[in-house]
């Protein structure tokens, strides 16, 4: 019977491999202009990263992940690649993993009252196991203590409650499974890295990510047959009104490989949009950086995404306490939708399931400021303008926001500015009695709203731009969004 469901597996994805180009790419982007829109309006959602990792907390035989000597990242969700853990040796977590206090309604319930539209959790992070009983391997959640479905688990809250539900699948760094994940056909026998063959970019590839201190003894093609190709088939089939499949690094996969991965999704479920780190460009949407600002000439024309989290690591990691605060991350999805962007900010939870206290006090600070001024976010685009006032320290990536941390404050003539139809919408991080908005000289204003106050209060349009006196802030919010409404005639759109 196995022989045979092997059989049947290997001519689906013959089908879909065969005349690979028969259907473009470009084609199939073309279709998903529906599900991209949806997805950018959406515009804040919560990463998950969970796994048998989430035991150690960053601390493996008493040694912590930041006094290892490798320069693979010091994030908890990369322990076994830093401490260069032998496979066997890494695989005896799977019987310690028992996350008996997880409950997928309260993490949904959670995520929606912080205002979040959508979450992505890993099914399969990079050390290789599945957080679900996969069908092709027993380096899953079938082989823990405790064999509940928690992708199912968190699927179905996500159905409940109106929140979308998208999928992390490292396809090609898998250090359990996937040999030395590519990367041996451009290294020399000193480990050097070769120049690449045609179908790559020309630049030579980083080392990190490939398993070099264990590789299992499977060719490469093994692991992509056996086992990513079926259990990226597996999560579609199994999550039908699944949103996203977010891949991630593709250093060392070909570009066949990287459209394959990509095509297997159109064809099992052509509404999932796939992050552009299926690699090789392709994807529907991109990611600039994991915790980074990008420039608006960056992005380009294609919707992306920044991808975040609440201190410096994506996996759990028991002693980092350099918390975001919720000053910090209202400015985050703030600067991120004044550029049309959409932010996703990950916690890492525990072995034991629960939540880590400090994420879940910032998320309800998060979540009573989006409460009055997520109008300001959701469902906007970009306006002509999208900052006016003192420039910004910038936000390079994970190290450099770990090294220079966030200090700054900005003023009272600070503003970041969205837009939806004819409605401008203009926020700030800092109140004061008054303040002056410069980008509205010349512009035909109708109205004038403060969101999250219902009374009137005394605003005028000058030369210099437009006036506003604030009424006291009782609540003590973070800032405020005001909502311009300017004249049909004005002819002033968002940009796309």
């Amino acid at each position: 019977m196995k022989w045979v469901k092997k059989t049947v597996f290997l001519c689906i994805v013959l089908a879909l491999t065969t005349n690979l180009h028969a259907q473009t790419y470009e084609q199939m982007v073309s279709t998903k202009k529906e599900a991209l829109d949806h997805f950018n309006d959406d515009k804040f959602g919560m990463f998950i990263h969970w796994g048998i990792y989430s035991i150690l907390g960053g601390v493996y035989k008493g040694e912590k992940i930041d006094d290892m000597k490798s320069p693979d990242p010091k994030d908890g969700a990369w322990i076994q690649a830093t401490g260069e853990i032998p496979r066997a040796e890494y695989d005896q977590l799977v019987k310690q993993f028992n996350p008996i206090l997880f409950d997928a309604d309260e993490y949904v319930q959670l995520i929606k009252n912080a205002g979040m539209k959508y979450l992505v959790i890993t099914a399969k992070h990079h050390d290789g196991f599945a957080l679900w009983d996969s069908k092709v391997s027993t380096f899953d959640m079938g082989s823990t203590p405790s064999k509940r479905d928690l992708l199912q688990e968190l699927y179905d809250a996500c159905q409940k409650y109106g929140v979308d539900f998208g999928l992390y699948y490292s396809h090609n760094i898998d250090w359990h499974d996937a040999y030395d994940c590519n990367i041996k056909q451009y290294l020399d026998f000193k480990g050097e890295v070769w120049p690449e063959p045609a179908d790559f970019t020309g630049k030579k590839r980083r080392t990190m990510g490939a398993n070099l201190w264990d590789p299992s003894p499977n060719t490469f093609d093994d692991y992509l047959y056996k086992k990513a190709y079926p259990q990226v088939e597996e999560l579609l089939t199994k999550f039908p009104n699944l949103k996203i499949i977010w891949y991630d690094f593709a250093h060392f996969l070909t570009a066949d490989q990287s459209f394959k991965f990509y095509q297997m999704v159109y064809k099992l479920n052509p509404n999932v949009i796939v992050t552009d780190r299926v690699g090789n460009n392709f994807g529907d949407f991109r990611i600039p950086g994991d915790n980074k600002i990008p420039s608006i000439k960056e992005m380009g024309g294609k919707p992306w995404e920044t991808v975040g989290t609440f201190n410096n690591s994506w996996g759990y990691k028991s002693y980092d306490n350099d918390w975001k605060s919720p000053y910090e991350l209202i400015y985050w999805i703030t600067a991120i939708s004044s550029r049309g962007g959409n932010y996703m900010l990950n916690i890492g939870p525990k072995g034991d399931g629960t939540i880590p206290e400090q994420n879940v006090k910032i998320l309800h600070a998060i979540g009573e400021w989006m409460s009055v001024n997520g109008t300001a976010i959701y469902g906007t685009k970009r306006w002509k303008v999208s900052r006016e006032g003192t420039a910004a320290k910038k936000m390079l990536g994970t190290g450099h926001r770990e090294t220079h941390g966030f200090t700054q404050k900005f003023t009272t003539s600070d503003f970041w500015f969205t837009a939806k139809g004819n409605k401008v919408y203009v926020i700030a991080l800092e109140r004061g009695k008054e303040a002056l908005i410069k980008s509205f000289a010349e512009e035909n204003i109708q109205q004038v709203k403060l969101l999250g106050h219902h009374k009137k209060f005394r605003w005028k349009q000058t030369e210099e731009g437009l006036s506003i006196v604030l009424p006291k802030n009782k609540n003590k919010q973070i800032g405020y969004a005001l909502e311009v409404t300017l004249t049909q005639d004005a002819k002033q759109k968002e940009l796309k």
